[in-house]
């Protein structure tokens, strides 16, 4: 099955909601910030999160998406790549195998696309990254009940921002974006963010095997000489919106609960300092998807034949 790339689909035009607050989780407590506070919370500690910038109806449309998404997925035998689309399936021990995520969902979904450009998004980056923005992140992500194969090792982002001559200025040029499709608990393995540690350069974490197959316990962070105790698990409702920068060290545990935890991800740079991306704003304008361009997969013009992966989806060369 061949993933119908090329379906970009221009955002409508969407405005911020004048009542969305930022919160944030800081010393043991959450406190409110002011409209616009996010912006100096994520610059100081590495994080913000914004709470209801999706409305109830917005997230039901995505979750509707995702779940579409995932069943045509999941008649894959492993996972499969089509250029820079990618799912990422696994062994999972009572359903035979599972989805983790999709990589570039959004060039085969007009929704996901639809919304990676949506207007709200713009508003929140425009005051950090301004509005000339490539996208080298899509990620629809699943976190399938009863299975400890839901883990994502602490890490920093900068780790897959390769090659590193294709960015510059990455620690002030790029932003995640976090969207909750469900509520986020410690139980079902919500985001953990350890604050200020984008202001710690590259931190000494294994890279010898995927974050997939690390632990993701607040004890990992003692390998680079932190304190777990200062880890923040970031507890989120379905509509909160999560940012953080590209060496804030992250992680999560895994889904112990009895329900799906789904998130829709995704992450932007300022243009002129990234070779490499889909254009998401021109001006201040959504740009549609077209044809693939190189983001993160070196071999789009080499391999680009649909195929199984065998091994690692972006393998070290």
């Amino acid at each position: 099955m061949r993933g119908r790339i090329g379906w970009g689909v221009r955002s409508k035009e969407y405005r911020l909601e004048a009542g969305f607050v930022a919160t944030s989780k800081s010393a043991g407590s959450w406190r409110r910030l002011g409209r616009m506070d996010y912006k100096a919370h994520l610059w100081e500690h590495g994080y913000a999160t914004l709470r209801g910038v999706y409305s109830a109806a917005d997230v039901a449309v995505i979750a509707d998406e995702m779940e579409r998404l995932k069943a045509e997925a999941l008649r894959f035998k492993a996972s499969y790549r089509d250029r820079n689309l990618v799912y990422l399936i696994r062994p999972h021990p009572t359903l035979g195998q599972h989805l983790r995520f999709i990589h570039w969902a959004a060039y085969i979904s007009p929704i996901l696309a639809r919304y990676r450009v949506d207007k709200r998004l713009l508003e929140i980056l425009r005051p950090l990254i301004g509005e000339n923005l490539k996208q080298i992140v899509n990620q629809a992500a699943w976190k399938t009940p009863e299975s400890e194969d839901t883990r994502f090792g602490f890490h920093q982002d900068v780790r897959f921002r390769r090659p590193a001559n294709a960015f510059r200025e990455l620690a002030t040029s790029y932003v995640q974006t976090y969207l909750a499709i469900d509520s986020q608990t410690v139980e079902n393995g919500c985001l953990k963010i350890y604050p200020g540690s984008h202001k710690l350069g590259i931190l000494n974490l294994p890279v010898d095997r995927s974050v997939l197959d690390m632990e993701g316990e607040n004890s990992d962070v003692r390998l680079c000489g932190l304190d777990p105790a200062c880890v923040v698990d970031v507890i989120l409702d379905p509509g909160d919106l999560v940012l953080w920068l590209p060496y804030t060290l992250h992680g999560s545990g895994p889904n112990r609960s009895t329900s799906d935890r789904r998130t829709y991800v995704n992450g932007y740079v300022i243009a002129e300092n990234s070779d490499r991306g889909e254009w998401a704003f021109r001006n201040g304008e959504p740009c549609q998807l077209g044809e693939p361009v190189l983001i993160q997969y070196d071999d789009l013009y080499t391999r680009p034949e649909p195929h199984y992966v065998d091994g690692p989806i972006y393998p070290v060369k």
